[in-house]
């Protein structure tokens, strides 16, 4: 009965967090001007990433590793049940931030300004089935649609299991969490300049995702090597192995913003929430499928790594090769003029 509470409860997160990510782009075409929007849409869905910043520090510092891999001296104090009421403290801690949040969210929050922002707010819409027919049916569309969700899903997949994957270069799972805490407060920051870069010089997204992907491919490219250094011999330290890492975290968290405008520009106009939630349902099936063959082949973890400089490639590739169009900019430029 635990077992199938807890994967009730992981599905009910997973079905709530694409409505949290695809929240951003329809807030920031709703409440901001052209010249604002993707600053808004960086600080909407980077900070969502902050709560997972955060979990990589809570869990190690609250629940005691029960691998050996930590350095804390609770661990040597540890039990399963210990470890069980640690557990239950962090879940019910979250649940009572969730809970004021979403009071919060039921007591006041306005759907839409007095007055649109932008002609595009105030412009009707698609619907959910022609919407749908429309994206499926667009090349270009599906293209950059791989391009995210590949390397975002493999890379989401292979954060969660960061500190199985560090393990057996002996990193523990404290300074694992630092990694992964690091990474995501780097992305936030460069994604949040990165989108205001952005709004002050328009129609460079495309550039700026080069950039950031040909980035991500020589980080990720890097900390694969360094991990056989029994092949490549390379220097295998700590400092090697944070470097590469949240250089790798901070190319690709913060594309997504940038993605995430590329998407509603491309399929304008196409709902906001349905383009973006198209494109996480695919990261998160890409992110599935990697967990799951990770169940039969989990005793060694190179082919794991290697998936993550191969997607970020790919994705590079599919960017390169993709035409640009900036449809909702052109309608809010020339027909408010």
């Amino acid at each position: 009965l635990c077992s199938r509470l807890i994967h009730g409860g992981q599905l009910l997160n997973g079905l709530a967090g694409p409505t949290v990510m695809n929240a951003a782009p329809f807030l920031s075409t709703t409440w901001f001007s052209p010249d604002e929007r993707a600053t808004a849409t960086a600080i909407a869905s980077l900070l969502n990433y902050l709560g997972a910043a955060g979990a990589f520090l809570v869990g190690p510092l609250i629940v005691p590793s029960p691998n050996g891999t930590s350095h804390l001296p609770l661990v040597s104090q540890s039990n399963t049940e210990h470890i069980k009421d640690r557990i239950e403290a962090v879940l019910y801690a979250e649940f009572g931030m969730v809970s004021l949040i979403f009071s919060a969210a039921l007591a006041y929050f306005p759907s839409r300004p007095p007055f649109p922002p932008s002609v595009a707010a105030a412009s009707q819409r698609l619907s959910y089935r022609r919407s749908f027919c429309r994206l499926l049916s667009n090349f270009r569309f599906l293209m950059i649609a791989l391009a995210y969700a590949i390397p975002l899903g493999v890379f989401s997949g292979w954060s969660g299991v960061l500190d199985l994957i560090l393990t057996p270069v002996h990193v523990s799972q404290v300074d694992a969490g630092w990694i992964g805490f690091w990474s995501i407060v780097g992305g936030c920051v460069v994604g949040i300049a990165m989108a205001r870069f952005a709004d002050f010089i328009r129609g460079m997204l495309k550039f700026i995702l080069l950039l950031l992907l040909s980035g991500a491919t020589l980080a990720s490219t890097w900390f694969t090597l360094t991990c056989l250094t029994t092949v490549t011999h390379l220097p295998l330290t700590t400092a090697t192995l944070y470097t590469s890492c949240i250089l790798l975290g901070i190319f690709l968290n913060s594309s997504v913003p940038i993605f995430f405008e590329l998407f509603v520009e491309t399929v304008y106009p196409v709902p906001e929430g349905i383009t973006c939630g198209v494109v996480t349902f695919l990261s998160n099936v890409f992110m599935g499928v990697l967990l799951f063959f990770l169940t039969f082949y989990h005793t060694e973890f190179s082919w794991f790594n290697w998936c993550l400089p191969g997607s970020c490639l790919l994705s590079l590739l599919l960017i390169l090769c993709f035409r640009e169009s900036y449809d909702r900019l052109y309608l809010d430029v020339v027909v408010s003029v």
